[in-house]
């Protein structure tokens, strides 16, 4: 999907290799903590000139961390609407605080848990982000009624055949009645909800 869309012209990918950004004969892109500690630390010569061969005054950068704000389908729409992102993928035990300081415009993670790089995060917001641009997916209400875009999940869907191993699809998707359909479609993701992710319903009720 995201191949066809950069093909489409509807968005452009770039990476960026901070070891063109070292000046020693070794690449060096990390150093040990100021303090002592475990791991190393992403050293911010590097990355601050690698953002700033990429980005412009309208650039929104972004840092991922665990650290950062929590990732939803409403940062997701949040993120679609900018004209330019750049992605700073962290690494070891982290980056130098003065990127966070005086670079980055925006930190965001994934969950609560600790990959061994940023990269696969920064993938996951891309992909999340990108399906949200006009035109990318084929229905163009696709993305307006899957979970979390209104606060709940998404309902049950069926598909061909009717019955699977004596297990029927519901009567009311056969009906032809769509207002019908769609009050059921509401009621069941409402249902589902509540089962399985009530703190949605809390979140809204709250907005």
């Amino acid at each position: 999907m995201l191949k066809r869309a950069a093909a489409a012209g509807i968005v452009a990918f770039r990476t960026v290799d901070l070891r063109a950004f070292t000046a020693d004969r070794h690449r060096t892109t990390d150093d040990r903590p100021y303090g002592g500690g475990p791991g190393m630390i992403m050293k911010p010569e590097p990355i601050f000139e690698a953002v700033e061969s990429v980005a412009t005054p309208a650039s929104r950068v972004i840092l991922m961390t665990p650290q950062g704000r929590r990732f939803d389908q409403t940062v997701a729409a949040e993120l679609s609407g900018e004209r330019h992102l750049v992605f700073v993928s962290g690494h070891y035990e982290g980056v130098d605080e003065r990127v966070r300081e005086h670079l980055v415009s925006d930190e965001i993670s994934i969950g609560d848990y600790v990959l061994t790089n940023g990269v696969l995060p920064a993938a996951v917001v891309v992909d999340a982000v990108v399906r949200l641009l006009p035109g990318v997916l084929g229905a163009e209400d696709g993305a307006r009624q899957e979970s979390f875009c209104n606060g709940q999940l998404e309902y049950p869907q069926y598909t061909r055949p009717d019955v699977f191993r004596g297990w029927r699809v519901p009567e009311v998707l056969l009906s032809g009645n769509h207002p019908r359909i769609a009050r059921w479609r509401q009621e069941q993701a409402r249902k589902r909800t509540q089962e399985r992710r009530p703190d949605l319903e809390r979140m809204k009720s709250e907005e």
